[in-house]
């Protein structure tokens, strides 16, 4: 019996492992745990676009929700079988199961990796526009103008226990300085409220 899957791969090999395989007797869905327009949604139907030549019609849903244990959870939960994969993050099975108190899925025992899908590096962002009226064009500056005005600088994450969320406490940390942490359903809306001016940094994923 095939268990669930856990997409987590490079996308070359990806296409290639799901080449040598069988075409599926039911349509391939891949969930990603997060809104669209995120890094994993974009991988996701990268990956869907060049696979269905292969595996015949793939389907994307978005499940965003609880730092992307929700859509996770429901690809640990769905009937074993490989027709429905998940778009997997650090947050969703390496970061979240040591935050969350009973924790809904065992992220290693419910999955089966395929395979790595993609290296991103942290950046932290900051609308030109912001940047301009507070003068800051380093992140030396931006050090100095959180310092002398602490708490009034909200950075923007995709989620509580996301990796921008892990990024933003750790420049805090070595900063010495104070930024609420503004958590969102993902890092396109987190992306959204900085253009909106609802958060004056964000910690993403380059993509």
């Amino acid at each position: 019996m095939l268990r669930r899957r856990c997409l987590l791969g490079s996308i070359a090999l990806c296409v290639a492992s799901a080449a040598s395989a069988q075409t599926p007797s039911a349509p391939l869905t891949i969930v990603v745990p997060y809104p669209a327009g995120g890094p994993l949604d974009k991988a996701a139907r990268i990956i869907a676009t060049g696979a269905q030549a292969k595996l015949g019609t793939i389907t994307v849903e978005n499940k965003p929700g609880a730092g992307g244990n929700l859509g996770a959870d429901l690809v640990a939960k769905a009937p074993a079988g490989g027709n429905m994969l998940v778009m997997g993050a650090v947050a969703t099975h390496a970061v979240n199961p040591w935050l969350v108190k009973n924790f809904p899925y065992d992220p290693i025992k419910d999955f089966t990796p395929i395979v790595l899908v993609a290296r991103t590096p942290n950046v932290l962002v900051m609308s030109a526009d912001q940047a301009k009226a507070l003068n800051i064009n380093t992140v030396s500056d931006l050090v100095k103008y959180v310092k002398t005005h602490p708490d009034q600088l909200k950075y923007g994450s995709g989620g509580n226990g996301s990796i921008g969320h892990i990024a933003g406490e750790m420049f805090k940390s070595l900063t010495n300085t104070r930024m609420p942490h503004a958590p969102f359903q993902g890092a396109g809306p987190a992306l959204k409220a900085l253009q909106e001016g609802g958060v004056g940094v964000v910690f993403d994923n380059l993509a």
